[in-house]
């Protein structure tokens, strides 16, 4: 593999000081890096009558080599040149079946090697499964026989998958998919000079947007957009493909529940150098299954348009859909305030439909209070319709009779209070092999799936009944004191027969068929060991504490194996956090995750550090609430600071951490809030902050959950950004930024400013920038490095950190 330096700048006292400095890749202390590396469990994927699943082995972390082939970065999106794919894909590098009911395993013949599986998918009857193959000059598309055990390439063309794998099962011998019209050999070439200069211009109307990364730039990248988006639809019968329709960019292709119309979205010029290919202008049509146009029922601008604010939307038509318990209908929404949610209005939204042969007129179902999110078919006389309001992180369910038109409320709720969540309604399939919603007792009781089931006790998934009439949940199966159990599938609801997972603080997740009405013990469907040995006799605690004003916080202690805190005193300490938004003190109070769960680790995580000594309060709460009539972020920095002031006292008093020498890190607003109380504190030895944005103005239409503009509240958007304090921050800090983030709002010019402004004003702050690197980091050895850097950062100025007492005082 060819050698890769890695750029890093710095300026520190004990290291080569200098501007830059190419530093080869490193690798962590071996138990470190073994912890990364660890293969992780399969993911499993079961068929609804519980007689197969399917075991799905996943590659790896991809070299950076990998990371470094060409790619496109071209209206919001990655695309490989080279296969009419995205690049930067997770696949499965193994597929296995087993039989649930003998509990043999069974070898696939005729896989692909090197496998590279992506979007699995079981046809109507269960008796197959396609995936895609995506090879490095084309993609595949294979047909898994559960008979025969054998999977087959079906496709003759190479497939599209530029805007979403797009295959779909028409019934259990024929497949929808999109394939390439052109050979990529075909690709516009670059232009040795350009026609002339890119101008973009606005008259007068308004066009607000978030700050999109890797959008179309240049004409060039118009041409390269429509050459890779430009696909065919074929139709496959037991692999002979016919085209259906003429190519075109299709956005998204559904079939009607009755599979004879296909409800077609394709995107049309100009494309926006503004807002990604989702926002594009767009058709919306609906064809019969040779492609021919019934029915164009919206033709939508571009997003370019949308009012600024989270509930605000286009004046236009939305969330376009098949009806799932009807035949052939199509349902849509529309707004009644011209899109502005601040609008006095009686409803805010209203939902139409139009049934096959879709040459009358929409009718109109419903009318909303609230802003209209999504309706859950069930059969004629019930829907759930969902609505709510973001900027008031509110949300409302309503029952709706589709014979009578009524609508009614069954609960308004916070978002943000997790105890009052009753679950998701557990839906089964229909005449038509779409999921609606089960009802049982006569239309008058629903079964909820709650996958978290928060409580005081810390989550504790549950299966409920939720009966219509009284709006109650009546828990019917909780998971155990001592172990973290969660219903993943329902195979009979009525009989309760169901798929779990369950996992403990020393046992690794494992698949269980149980009848909960039943057979409580179940059948053990998978015995997965322990990915991560070097973990064994490490301690893990959900401690709970207080901060000044009351508030109750909480957070995932983990201590050193072996270690005896009357005998080795108190440790070095992480903290790693990552702040949320709350309207209400009681829902930032609450209890969030499970001290009954088996401890993984990604690549983010900080656990690694517990192999080195150090005590880590991973998920250290850092709420953010409104106060007094003002909205949370009118306090923010104030708030970081009685959040880790708590966190440290907790650990203090606990006698594991020595409030002396105390690190605090964070990745994408984690490393936000890093910045920040490295600013406004001296609570710290030491910072981390990974991919980070800190300077608000250069979010100026909205960030995270702060929809008002940099013009609105510019004294806001001043005082949150840590860039605005930068000579403040003398404690030391590492900046680590992926070059290729693609991430809106954390540009890498956050990183880039901070330590030229942080270097400038004389600080401790080393740079590291890691080759080809999203938001999310993937290259083997780039993590790897990463993960020295943080290890040595620590190591100095925290655990070998001369002793000094940490003053606790805003700046």
């Amino acid at each position: 593999m060819k050698r890769i330096a890695l750029f890093t700048l710095l300026i520190i006292g004990g290291w080569r000081a200098g501007a830059q400095d190419a530093v080869s890749y490193q690798t962590p202390p071996a138990a470190m890096a073994e912890l990364l590396l660890a293969k992780p469990t399969p993911g499993v994927s079961i068929d609804s009558k519980g007689e197969w699943m399917m075991l799905i082995g996943r590659n790896s972390y991809p070299s950076v080599e990998e990371l470094a082939r060409p790619e496109l970065r071209i209206a919001g999106m990655r695309i490989n040149p080279a296969n009419y794919s995205l690049s930067r894909q997770n696949f499965s590098n193994s597929l296995t079946l087993k039989n649930i009911k003998t509990g043999q395993t069974y070898a696939i013949t005729g896989l692909p090697v090197p496998l590279y599986a992506g979007a699995l998918s079981w046809s109507p009857g269960e008796q197959k499964i396609a995936f895609t193959q995506t090879n490095p000059k084309g993609v595949d598309l294979y047909v898994i026989n559960l008979l025969t055990r054998k999977a087959t390439k079906v496709n003759k063309q190479p497939l599209n998958t530029v805007l979403g794998s797009g295959v779909t099962w028409a019934d259990n011998n024929t497949l929808l998919y999109r394939v390439a019209t052109r050979p990529v050999s075909a690709a516009p070439p670059r232009p040795a000079v350009p026609k002339g200069p890119t101008v973009q211009q606005n008259l007068g109307k308004a066009a607000p947007s978030a700050t999109y990364e890797d959008l179309i730039k240049t004409p060039y990248d118009e041409q390269l957009f429509e050459f890779y988006a430009t696909s065919q639809l074929v139709e496959n019968v037991n692999g002979a493909e016919r085209p259906v329709g003429k190519p075109a960019i299709y956005s998204s292709v559904n079939l009607s529940p009755d599979k004879k119309y296909m409800l077609v979205r394709t995107i049309r010029k100009p494309f926006s150098y503004l807002v990604t290919a989702g926002g594009f202008p767009s058709a919306v049509s609906v064809t019969d299954r040779s492609g021919k146009v019934l029915k164009t029922l919206a033709q939508l601008p571009s997003s370019e348009g949308t009012p600024s604010g989270y509930d605000n939307t286009q004046n236009v038509p939305r969330g376009f859909d098949w009806r799932d318990d009807e035949a052939a209908t199509v349902t849509w929404a529309h707004p009644l305030d011209s899109g502005l949610i601040r609008k006095k209005v009686d409803y805010h939204d209203a939902v139409y439909a139009l049934s096959a042969p879709f040459t009358g007129a929409e009718k109109e179902l419903f009318k909303t209070q609230l802003r209209y999110r999504r309706t859950q078919w069930g059969n004629a006389t019930l829907a759930l319709v969902s609505e709510g309001m973001r900027s008031k992180q509110t949300e409302r369910l309503e029952l709706y009779n589709p014979s009578t038109g009524k609508l009614e409320k069954i609960y308004d709720r916070n978002q943000t209070d997790n105890y009052s969540d009753p679950g998701s309604p557990v839906t089964v399939k229909n005449k038509y092999g779409n999921d609606v919603v089960y009802v049982a007792d006569n239309g008058k009781t629903l079964l909820m799936n709650n996958t978290t089931g928060a409580s005081a006790n810390g989550d504790l998934p549950f299966l409920a009944k939720f009966d219509l009439d009284s709006k109650k949940n009546t828990i019917l199966w909780r998971s155990a004191n001592g172990t973290y159990e969660s219903v993943v599938d329902i195979l009979d609801p009525a009989r309760l027969q169901v798929i779990t997972r369950r996992e403990s603080p020393t046992e690794a997740p494992n698949y269980y068929l149980k009848n909960l009405g039943g057979d409580i013990q179940g059948k053990t469907l998978t015995a997965f060991s322990n990915p991560y040995p070097q973990l064994v006799g490490v301690a893990k605690e959900k401690i709970q504490y207080k901060r000044a004003d009351g508030v109750d916080l909480t957070g995932d202690l983990y201590l050193p194996k072996g270690y005896n805190k009357d005998k080795d005193g108190p440790l070095p300490v992480l903290i790693w956090a990552y702040p949320r938004e709350f309207n209400s003190a009681a829902d930032a109070a609450q209890v969030r995750g499970s001290k009954y769960r088996f401890t993984t680790i990604s690549w983010a995580s900080p656990i690694f550090w517990v192999t080195q000594g150090y005590a880590v309060l991973d998920n250290a709460e850092m709420p953010i609430v409104a106060k007094e009539g003002k909205k949370p972020n009118d306090t923010f920095v104030e708030q970081l600071k009685e959040n880790a002031e708590a966190a440290i006292n907790k650990l203090s008093d606990m006698g594991v951490g020595d409030r002396n020498r105390v690190a605090v890190g964070g990745h994408s607003y984690g490393a936000f809030m890093t910045a920040n109380l490295l600013a406004h504190t001296n609570l710290f030895k030491a910072g981390i902050a990974r991919s980070g944005a800190y300077n608000r103005t250069l979010t100026p239409f909205g960030f995270q959950n702060e929809d008002r503009t940099y013009w609105q509240a510019p004294q806001l958007y001043y005082e949150m950004s840590p860039f605005s304090y930068a000579d403040k921050i003398k404690t030391p800090i590492l900046l680590i930024h992926g070059e290729a983030d693609d991430n809106p709002g954390t540009f890498p010019i956050n990183s880039e400013r901070l330590f030229a402004a942080i270097k400038g004003a004389g600080g401790t702050v080393r740079f590291t920038y890691l080759p080809y690197e999203a938001h999310s980091y993937r290259g083997r050895e780039n993590l790897l490095h990463m993960l020295w850097e943080m290890n040595q950062w620590l190591d100095k100025y925290v655990k070998n950190a001369p002793a000094g007492k940490a003053v606790a005082q805003v700046n």
